[in-house]
């Protein structure tokens, strides 16, 4: 799902000189892929989508709605310019599991998706640099992010666990891993205040915007 046709008709290209891959939908917007969707019969549905973030002259990709998709199953790879690091924290925190930036070479692309259909997730130094914001901040991973995300808004630990599909223990080691990484860059994280105070300073999350599960304990 890319607007701009030389990008969408290389990405297509490119999938289908891999061999690997049957391609059964192109289109220029979400909308648009929606309503195909929706007539698709069964067996036409797509296992993964590959998409753009950003429309020319329309509105950013649906954060929301992405999230229901992946909620049901589809597999999602942002192909994007990385243009919005807002947008792109949205993303991760929705549950993308890969994103590439189109500096990077197609073997990335490629690469990304293979790890998508493993059930892996993927991620660049580019996409780590812009998620963190800071090049001096630690860069954690897509899975590491969605947990702190979780954590810092008031979940439970085993809210988090459930909200990820893993388990408690694997929840508790993406945020030992959080903690870890601060640590190393000299910010000492020791309770759910720290990893809510870590999380709002990098942006990760609105300490203005009340949430559901504020005065959940851990």
């Amino acid at each position: 799902m890319e607007d701009h046709t030389l990008q969408r008709t290389r990405t297509e290209e490119l999938l289908l000189a891999a061999g690997e891959f049957d391609l059964v939908f192109s289109g220029e917007t979400a909308p648009e892929f929606m309503t195909w969707l929706r007539s698709a019969d069964r067996s036409e549905r797509p296992h993964l989508l590959v998409l753009d973030l950003m429309v020319e002259r329309q509105p950013s990709v649906d954060v929301d709605l992405i999230g229901a998709l992946i909620d049901a199953g589809l597999k999602i790879v942002v192909l994007s310019a990385l243009a919005s690091p807002h947008l792109v924290r949205q993303i991760v925190q929705v549950g993308v599991p890969a994103i590439v930036g189109k500096r990077d070479d197609e073997r990335a692309v490629l690469d990304a998706i293979r790890a998508v259909l493993r059930g892996e997730e993927w991620m660049t130094e580019e996409l780590a640099t812009v998620i963190a914001g800071d090049p001096g901040r630690p860069a954690l991973s897509i899975q590491e992010e969605r947990a702190l995300v979780l954590y810092a808004s008031g979940l439970t630990m085993q809210q988090v666990a459930d909200a990820m599909n893993i388990g408690r223990e694997t929840a508790k080691q993406y945020l030992d891993r959080v903690k870890r990484k601060y640590a190393a860059a000299g910010v000492s994280v020791k309770s759910k205040l720290d990893y809510g105070r870590v999380a709002w300073t990098a942006g990760y999350v609105d300490p203005t915007r009340p949430s559901d599960a504020a005065g959940s304990r851990s």
